[in-house]
Parts: structure tokens; C-alpha cells; sequence
């Protein structure tokens, strides 16, 4: 298992390049892509094609090349194998096999972004990328809402700002988080602050719409206000029943003002639209 830079083909460690130098042959994602890696480290190896749609197939092949006497390197595009991509399978299949499975460490977009996002990292959890769907999205947040730990994932640029704002709406908008794009490249940048200002700050700045991503936010506080439990389960109650009456049941559930949710309702709904 060999890490390849996330972006600056300087960041290939001496190790993996003399790895990548000596193996028989190169399990990758893309081909192509892989290809200027070796161009960069003047190396000429056969590809082979390994990702999420040829899983199977290639597994089998690669096996019987590891029992043919074949050394093989895994890579993917960016970073370390494994990480939100395809790998596990292969791994478990060589070793119960008998085969040696070795890790060649180096670049990994989420340790990278949590080492400079200035939030807490003595306890974090890597939580790939957020479903598409909108319901399928807030279910997997509502889940992680009481998670203490920092919180990281990869979103696709298309994607970016639905996802800030979902956090923010099931969250709350205060919570902190760092968004890190283009990590290591030329157009690398940091932003950081709320959930709520990196939502607006992205969607009015087209440029942050580009490129990997990768968001850390902050685990939940260890003293934290009701406001956010009450966005939980209004935002919950909201997909099944109209805003007057979700603002009701949960003055009912929780206590309060049924005015204050409702007002509460109205804001959640601004922030899903």
C-alpha cells in the first residue's frame, strides 16, 4: 500500500518512489492519471486498473499475480490507499491468503486539513463523504450530532455548499469547522469559522466551488445549549408534517414556546432551500 501526493508530486517520499521503482507491476485507479506520477519520477511500469467498478475482477487478477511471484503496489489518485477508496477487499483477500501486505506511509487529504484547521485533534473521526440525497445526508448528521470528536469528510465541490448548510441546519449554524481546498496545490486555500459564515462565505465565492475538499468541524461542545437538540428534533419533525404544526409537537416534546419554533422552523427551512 503505497501514498502518493494529494498535489504536489514533491511530496512522493523517497521510500515510495524507491517502492514504486522496484514492484512488478501498479494496481491504480486511473491509469492515466497515475501516469504523470511515473512520468515525474521518470519510472516506466505497467497499470493496471483497479477502482470501485472493477473491484472483483481486478481482485482475482491481481491475486494471481501476487501467486505467480508477482510484487504488486497499490495506489490510488491522491493520498493513501484506502481512504474513501476502493482497497479493502484486496487487503483481506491477500492477507488471508498468506500474502505480506506492506504500508508504505505518506500524504492524506484528511490529516492534513485537521493538521492545520486549528480545531481539536487529540480525538477525531474520518467520516469519507456525505450521501447525495438530501434525507439520506441529514440522517448520517443527526447520527453524528452528539459525536464529541472532530469530524472530517470529503465533499465534491458540486455538492459543498448544500453540505455546509445541512450541517448548519442540523448542527446549529455556531458550530466551528475549516474547509481545505486544493490542498498542497497552487490554489490551496483555508477558510475557517462557523458552520453558518463558511456556508455563506463558499456560496458567494464561486472559486471555493472548485477543487478537492475536505471540511473539519468541531465535535460537540461539552456544554452546549438546548438550541441545538431543538433544531434536531424540529428539523426531524419538519420532514413529515407542515411548519405550524411540527412547531407545536415540538413545544410539546421539548418544552417552550411554540412561537420560538415555529420562528426557529422558518429559519431551518431558509437554510435547506
Amino acid at each position: 500500500m503505497v501514498a502518493t501526493p494529494i498535489g504536489n508530486l514533491n511530496d512522493i517520499s523517497q521510500r515510495a518512489a524507491a517502492v514504486l521503482a522496484e514492484v512488478d507491476l501498479i494496481a491504480c485507479e486511473d491509469t492515466r492519471h497515475s501516469q504523470r506520477l511515473l512520468d515525474h519520477l521518470q519510472l516506466k511500469k505497467p497499470l493496471r486498473p483497479y477502482h470501485e467498478h472493477s473491484e472483483g475482477n481486478a481482485e482475482q487478477s491481481l491475486l494471481e499475480s501476487l501467486a505467480a511471484g508477482q510484487s504488486i503496489a497499490l495506489i490510488s489518485d491522491a493520498g493513501t490507499p484506502l481512504i474513501a477508496d476502493p482497497g479493502f477487499r484486496l487487503v483481506q483477500r491477500a492477507r488471508a491468503e498468506g500474502f505480506d501486505v506492506i504500508t508504505v506511509p505518506g500524504p492524506c487529504a484528511a490529516i492534513a486539513a485537521l493538521s492545520i484547521a486549528g480545531l481539536p485533534s487529540d480525538q477525531f473521526r474520518f467520516c469519507g463523504f456525505l450521501p447525495a440525497r438530501n434525507s439520506a445526508r441529514e440522517k448520517i448528521l443527526e447520527q453524528l450530532a452528539d459525536d464529541r470528536a472532530t469530524l472530517i469528510f470529503y465533499e465534491a465541490p458540486h455538492r459543498i455548499v448544500e453540505s455546509l448548510r445541512a450541517m448548519a441546519a442540523v448542527w446549529g449554524g455556531d458550530r466551528r469547522a475549516a474547509l481545505g481546498r486544493e490542498l498542497t496545490k497552487t490554489f490551496e486555500t483555508l477558510l475557517d469559522g462557523s458552520l453558518a459564515e463558511l456556508a455563506e462565505r463558499v456560496e458567494s465565492d464561486r472559486d471555493q466551488q472548485r477543487g478537492e475538499i475536505v471540511v473539519v468541524v468541531a465535535g460537540k461542545p461539552a456544554e452546549q445549549s438546548d438550541s441545538v437538540e431543538q433544531q434536531r428534533v424540529l428539523t426531524i419533525l419538519l420532514r413529515e408534517l407542515p411548519l405550524k404544526r411540527a412547531a407545536a409537537v415540538a413545544a410539546q416534546l421539548l418544552g417552550g414556546d411554540k412561537r420560538s419554533f415555529y420562528q426557529m422552523g422558518l429559519s431551518l427551512r431558509q437554510a435547506r432551500d
